[in-house]
């Protein structure tokens, strides 16, 4: 959003029929609750006169935006939220993460809404100390997973131990290890996607291989596991990462033309339907409420005695039986890695 005020829209004939904050979240690339927010506080006119949110243009209007939404800080709070802990000890801690959790507070409407159920919140209920490199927002936090996406992260309870952590990630010393499930059969048994990654100029929320300016950003993948199944065929894959970008493998995987299972983000369908003469149950769908990618292993050198710490995660309840119901018509082509 520019900081030049007011910032004057005239509402186009084209855009007759909109809410006054729909076409505000568009024009200004904000969410909708920030939005809302700004014409709350009055610093959102219509023909020089405040207007509510709901608002149906009809064009030609004169929009006046007088400032930017006062939005009160954020700050993490302890909440009594389970953790699946898998290794402590004085310096560290790895977390199996749930999907669904986010790692640290995002944008959003209201303080609560956005610094709720955090895993940064849940840390602080159950450490004593973390470290503060991060920031009062990240305390601990070395580096990300997405929301959807469960499995191993690493935590840091001081700076010392974070610092070196830090270094490891930067230096691509860390091994981090996914188990995907991925539409269609990708061609090649295994291969390297080398593609960088930048943000989409058109749909912000998303990333893309195919901008200019991008951070580099290599993925291996290997095939396990090949279905020819009712839903349609499927490649179960292992993808280990030598960078951490934002939504790295679900953007090259993608750019192979081969979404994860579940990331209608990225061009995975919301729900598979059973093909003609392929299922018990004909016609009958399936979906999954998540991404079908999870961080299954991580080897790290302690930050304290340089000793290699090397952790395995089972995917999880939801993806095994996600698994096993795509697979319970599976036809007799299943083809295994090297086959």
């Amino acid at each position: 959003m520019s900081e030049g005020f007011p910032i004057l829209i005239s509402v186009a004939a084209d855009d007759a029929g909109k809410r006054l904050d729909q076409l505000l979240a568009a024009h200004l690339e904000l969410s909708r609750a920030r939005v809302q927010q700004l014409i709350s506080e009055q610093k959102v006119l219509v023909n020089d006169a405040p207007a509510k949110a709901s608002l149906k243009l009809r064009g030609g209007e004169r929009v006046s935006v007088l400032g930017s939404a006062e939005r009160a800080p954020l700050r993490a709070i302890a909440e009594a939220i389970p953790l699946d802990i898998v290794y402590e000890d004085d310096d560290l801690a790895v977390i199996n993460k749930a999907a669904g959790m986010m790692v640290h507070a995002g944008a959003g409407a209201t303080e609560d809404l956005r610094n709720r159920g955090t895993l940064v919140n849940a840390l602080l209920h159950h450490f004593a100390s973390l470290s503060a490199v991060g920031g009062e927002m990240r305390p601990g936090i070395v580096h990300r997973l997405d929301k959807e996406t469960s499995g191993l992260i690493v935590v840091a309870k001081n700076d010392e131990a974070h610092r070196k952590l830090a270094a490891q990630f930067a230096r691509r010393e860390v091994k981090k290890s996914y188990v995907a499930l991925v539409h269609g059969w990708v061609k090649n048994d295994r291969g390297t996607i080398a593609a960088s990654i930048s943000r989409d100029r058109v749909r912000r929320i998303r990333m893309t291989t195919r901008g200019t300016g991008g951070r580099d950003a290599i993925s291996h993948y290997t095939v396990v596991r090949r279905l020819d199944t009712a839903f349609g065929k499927f490649t179960l894959v292992e993808v280990k990462i030598d960078t951490g970008r934002t939504h790295q493998i679900r953007v090259h995987m993608a750019s192979l033309g081969h979404a994860v299972v579940g990331d209608v983000l990225y061009g995975a369908p919301r729900e598979m339907r059973a093909r003609r003469g392929r299922a018990t149950d004909e016609g009958c769908a399936i979906s999954l409420a998540r991404n079908f990618l999870h961080a299954a292993r991580l080897e790290v050198a302690h930050p304290r005695t340089g000793e290699r710490i090397a952790l395995e995660s089972p995917i999880p309840a939801e993806l095994a039986a996600f698994l096993a119901a795509v697979e319970r018509d599976v036809a007799n082509n299943v083809s295994t890695k090297g086959g």
